[in-house]
């Protein structure tokens, strides 16, 4: 099977195709065509998100909820990215504050600017 030609995107149409083909290739072995595709998909659709993208102002927790939704994931899918329910639970909850790791990880998992996810927030109890 040939691997499609990238270029910028341009239209939403394009932008969901770099989603769906992020997905098949999202856990591919480093060094391989697959994981070069990969990092540029990555770059392609953060670029695209960039310029077509106007994020809701609310908080961090919020916008990772709002994202959860867009993209059909729970908390255990958070979870498999950063390996504790417990931890992740207590995020979502406003117990407990974002770490820099979740930061990255949750950055990469559902195509939210980093620095969107540093914003302070209250937490409760």
């Amino acid at each position: 099977m040939t691997q499609p030609q990238w270029f910028l995107i341009e239209t939403e149409q394009e932008y969901e195709s770099a989603l769906a083909r992020y997905e098949q290739v999202k856990r591919a072995s480093k060094n391989s065509a697959d994981h070069k595709e990969k990092i540029l998909l990555v770059h392609l659709i953060s670029e695209y998100e960039k310029e077509n993208r106007n994020l809701p102002d609310v908080d961090p927790i919020e916008l990772i909820k709002i994202r959860m939704a867009d993209f059909g994931y729970k908390s255990a899918d958070l979870a498999n990215e950063y390996g504790d329910k417990g931890t992740i639970s207590k995020v979502l909850n406003y117990k407990q504050a974002l770490s820099l790791t979740m930061i990255r990880k949750f950055s990469k998992l559902l195509h939210i600017p980093a620095d969107a996810l540093i914003k302070e927030y209250e937490l409760v109890g």
